[in-house]
């Protein structure tokens, strides 16, 4: 398989890390959104939103419960928005389930 993403996670391409267990990895987007934008992965390869089971939704938990620790190290103490692109409709530009921790500045309330 030829994916980023997992190429990052097993080290094999440098990235800037925020956060790394034995689950996931969190790093700094190389084309940033915000002041701050950090990207959180599962070391698992799954696909997309889409290509989430009950049989690996354990590691969507598993960031869930890591993005508020992730903000914080990253400097987030004003809050920051979550985002998760799905397909090519909605500009997922690495086919490998990815949320998006943006935040730095006051955000536009609106998506698009």
């Amino acid at each position: 398989m030829d994916c980023v993403f997992c190429g990052i996670a097993a080290g094999k391409i440098p990235s800037k890390k925020v956060y790394e267990d034995e689950t996931l990895l969190a790093f700094h987007d190389i084309n940033p959104e915000a002041p701050v934008h950090v990207l959180v992965i599962p070391k698992q390869h799954i696909s997309s939103l889409d290509a989430v089971t009950p049989e690996n939704s354990g590691f969507v938990r598993a960031i869930f419960e890591k993005i508020p620790e992730i903000a914080r190290l990253a400097g987030l103490e004003n809050g920051y928005r979550v985002v998760s692109n799905c397909g090519p409709d909605a500009a997922q530009s690495v086919p490998h389930l990815h949320f998006h921790i943006l935040g730095g500045k006051q955000l536009p309330a609106h998506i698009v």
